[in-house]
């Protein structure tokens, strides 16, 4: 019985999707319009151009006050899936954006790829997988060609995979049996483009054990490819690390370039110029992450921006965001395009944002900078055998997106907090002396040995540990590894030329030592040096009465934003606080709760966002910045939204609530009463 009412739901949807088609085809050809693109949310980012921009205005800054949970659809399967198959309990569908595509809802969720009514969210059609897990970020949809019908990608283990969009089925004539070995994995979600499908890189795939290839001494080239969509040949294949002849091989001395990981393109989705024909890779940063002395020069074409010739996947051009890079400042979110009026001209133009905290605004034809970008000189360490970039890109404008540097005057005070932590504070800045000299920063060196203690000390309100004799301040990085910005990525007002990004201020803190496990025999699995964590830059924080509010951050909030970049001008034209801390006294509560995920805008003028940690789903008026709705959620939101409007003339606006576990995991999808 199960069996057949598996099969009777898959039946019904397909011809439920059929006729869809049909009606749309019968349209078409008696002259009446077939459904309006604008309609619809087909892509994750909704475009190739990156913008998630949608113009359906129908939720507006007038109303969406009184948006109100039109259904919602469980995430988890009734039978839980085996633990081999979830090895990391927060990739299963935790970062998922659904599509819809000529008036359908298409989702991975877990072991599974769905098709829903987006009206509803009434299953239509279910695949589910005999192994791995479906994309925990998303699918593709391709339009089909000739007797070819339209397929949905998406990504497991190392597998590419594509279903018949109508019946949910392996599309047989794909691969085998609808399947193609990538032999490199890719955890992010593919873009489909005239008759062909790119994805990214990563050490892992869905299903599989996540692996930081960042610290993973040697492995697999993790290079971007490109696939026929109809036969699942392989049309092309970038080397991110230039092998002997190709360009940027010399930036790798002394033939560092063999067997190096790291150097991939873990973007949650790429980025394309349909009219010129140009695909855009973020590539990360190599491995180590935190020390280089292994590998000599600036490291071509790690945290580079690639612009390949989408057909051939020959580089156009590059724009190299970090030399010789120190600090694990991927560049996680692919660009967004878009075009920029500047002294009269219109300049078609991207924006690139990483996790080091700037934006990078270049013109998307050559690499050129639109606007000022300098090569700063930028302070020197001294980790043994280390060999440090002299000078770092950075733009003028826009001014950095979060913050990146740190001195005493960037402490709280009594205002910010509580009286009581801002001392603490000052007294844990004092004692441990935090070194930073502004962006990149280098890891100061200590001599190996026991960690020093550092911060502040035993008890709750102890006064700070200091450090050991001779032993250097640890470095205190911003952004750190998590960001500033980091793969949430942007949004783009179509209208005003506004790009949206959340950010947040989180360093990283320690030094650089020598790894203990590092030897002869060891060489090949061990670096010779590591980063080791140093004290948190926080302290405990009270009220008058000691009652405790937590462990604060000791920088002023705050501590996560939203941020409003002006793309003709370089200026940043709103910044506002994203998300509340409840541990904070009554009155300062709004001073931003870092989370990750990305935004999204339309023509309604507003901006939807998760992206926190005190589990609200958010409306902010794109214009200003404003407030404007705030639902409460089960779970934290690590997704991008995204908005669609239904057959039934109605907008809807959806996204995945599922960070944090339990059976509430969910769709969420909400619209006008």
């Amino acid at each position: 019985m199960k069996y057949s009412s598996v099969r009777f739901v898959i039946i019904a949807g397909a011809v439920a999707v059929l006729l869809a088609v049909a009606s749309q085809a019968g349209r078409a050809q008696r002259g009446a319009p077939a459904r309006n693109p604008d309609a619809d949310w087909p892509m994750y980012n909704r475009d190739l151009a990156g913008t998630r921009y949608s113009p359906l205005a129908q939720i507006n800054t007038n109303n969406v006050s009184t948006l109100k949970k039109a259904w919602s659809f469980k995430l988890p399967p009734e039978t839980p899936l085996p633990a081999s198959r979830t090895p990391s309990a927060s990739e299963i569908f935790q970062e998922v954006t659904p599509i819809v595509v000529n008036g359908v809802m298409y989702m991975p969720a877990g072991g599974r790829v769905v098709a829903l009514e987006p009206e509803t969210g009434k299953e239509i059609w279910s695949h589910e997988l005999k192994e791995g897990l479906a994309s925990f970020r998303g699918v593709t949809y391709w339009p089909g060609e000739g007797t070819t019908p339209a397929r949905i990608f998406f990504t497991s283990l190392k597998k590419l995979v594509a279903l018949n969009a109508i019946t949910g089925e392996p599309a047989s004539a794909f691969g085998t049996n609808g399947e193609v070995d990538m032999v490199v994995g890719y955890a992010g979600v593919p873009i489909a483009y005239k008759n062909m499908i790119f994805v990214g890189s990563t050490i892992y795939g869905p299903g599989e054990r996540h692996i930081d290839s960042g610290v993973t001494p040697e492995g697999p080239p993790l290079n971007p490819r490109a696939y026929d969509a109809r036969t699942g040949k392989k049309v092309w294949e970038f080397n991110t690390v230039p092998k002997p002849g190709e360009f940027g091989n010399e930036t790798w001395a002394n033939g560092s370039w063999k067997d190096r990981t790291g150097v991939n393109v873990w973007a949650f989705t790429l980025t394309l110029d349909e009219q010129r024909g140009i695909v855009y890779l973020p590539v990360g940063g190599p491995n180590y992450n935190y020390y280089g002395g292994n590998r000599p020069g600036d490291n071509l074409f790690a945290n580079t921006l690639v612009a390949l010739d989408a057909t051939t996947g020959k580089r156009k051009w590059h724009f190299q965001t970090v030399h010789h890079e120190l600090w694990d400042f991927d560049l996680p979110p692919s660009p967004t395009l878009l075009d920029v009026v500047k002294d009269g001209k219109t300049i078609p133009a991207l924006a690139q944002t990483g996790k080091m905290g700037f934006m990078f605004i270049l013109n998307r034809e050559t690499g050129e900078p639109v606007f000022p970008i300098e090569e700063r000189k930028v302070p020197q360490g001294k980790v043994p055998g280390e060999q440090y970039s002299p000078t770092q890109p950075i733009p003028v404008k826009p001014p950095p997106i979060a913050r990146v540097s740190m001195t005493a005057a960037d402490l709280v005070t009594a205002a910010d907090t509580t009286p009581a932590h801002a001392q603490a504070c000052k007294e844990l800045w004092e004692t441990t002396k935090f070194y930073n000299e502004g962006p990149y920063s280098p890891w100061n060196y200590r001599e190996p040995g026991p960690a020093p203690a550092g911060g502040r000390g035993g008890g709750r309100g102890a006064p700070p540990a200091p450090l050991p004799p001779g032993t250097p301040p640890p470095t205190i990085v911003f952004p750190g590894a998590t960001g500033g910005p980091n793969w949430g990525g942007e949004a783009l007002d179509k209208r005003t030329n506004y790009i949206y990004v959340a950010t947040k201020d989180a360093p990283a803190i320690g030094w650089i030592s020598k790894n203990p496990q590092y030897s002869e025999a060891t060489k090949d699995t061990q670096q010779p040096f590591i980063r080791v964590g140093g004290a948190n830059i926080s302290a405990p924080a009270m009220d008058e009465n000691g009652r405790s509010y937590g462990n604060l951050p000791c920088f002023k909030p705050p501590w996560s934003s939203l941020v409003a970049v002006n793309a003709n001008t370089g200026d940043i034209a709103w910044k506002v606080p994203l998300g509340i801390n409840e541990n904070m006294p009554e009155g300062k509560k709004n001073v931003g709760s870092a989370g990750a995920g990305g935004p999204i805008a339309t023509a309604g003028g507003l901006v939807f966002i998760g992206a926190t940690n005190d589990k609200i789903f958010r409306a902010f008026d794109s214009k200003t910045g404003k407030e404007l709705w705030a639902t409460p959620v089960d779970n934290n939101i690590t997704a991008t939204p995204m908005t669609f409007q239904g057959k039934n003339g109605k907008q809807y606006v959806a996204i995945v609530s599922a960070s944090g576990g339990g059976n509430n995991q969910s769709l969420l999808v909400y619209s006008l009463p």
